[in-house]
């Protein structure tokens, strides 16, 4: 009775582990729809960060997000302008420069879940010509990419976005704004 009972234990700790290395082999070979970055990239790109004079849009951010839609009525020509979505504080990404070749000056990885063997790139920022003014290539799941003008306000540490596009008679506007939570803003909080 005791063997059987020793090789049932050690029959359920092989099956457990056997299946912890399962679950990491079938992450391995998951077929991710975006770029992907393990801990080891990002630990490595935080430490090869040059020093920067001045505030820069890395950081830690609380994404919010309005879409307004502005079109005639159907009974009156007069325009009307609504909200159609409203989501505060809906998502936490993480803003880093990028030092690769690929002519992006800063990439947006999304920190929505915890604990993943590796974060997708949802998207990238080049600047323009003025200081405070870049360009924001969205990654969507299915291939589509969503481009947003963005405006950095440093006294704020506040990033905007807007998008605007036609369907119809309607005209639709995505404003994105982005609210730095670290490095800390040096904002005072009581426990």
């Amino acid at each position: 009775m005791k063997k059987v009972m020793f090789y049932s234990v050690l029959l359920l700790l092989v099956a457990s582990c056997s299946m912890e290395k399962l679950y990491q082999m079938k992450q391995n070979r998951k077929v991710y729809p975006f770029e992907q970055v393990d801990f080891q990239e990002l630990m490595q790109r935080y430490m090869n960060k040059e020093a920067s004079s001045g505030k820069t849009i890395e950081g830690i951010y609380s994404v919010s997000v309005v879409v307004t839609k502005k079109g005639k009525g159907m009974l009156d020509s007069s325009e009307r302008e609504r909200i159609v979505v409203r989501k505060e504080n809906y998502s936490k990404v993480a803003i880093l420069r990028d030092h690769s070749s690929t002519g992006r000056e800063f990439l947006e990885i999304s920190l929505d879940k915890d604990r993943l063997p590796s974060y997708s790139v949802r998207g990238e920022y080049t600047g323009m010509s003025e200081a405070n003014i870049l360009v924001y290539s969205h990654f969507e799941p299915r291939g589509q990419i969503l481009t947003y003008t963005f405006t950095y306000d440093q006294s704020k540490d506040i990033l905007e976005g807007v998008r605007t596009e036609m369907s119809g008679q309607s005209e639709i506007t995505y404003k994105l704004t982005y609210l730095k939570l670290n490095p800390d803003r040096g904002l005072v909080t009581h426990k």
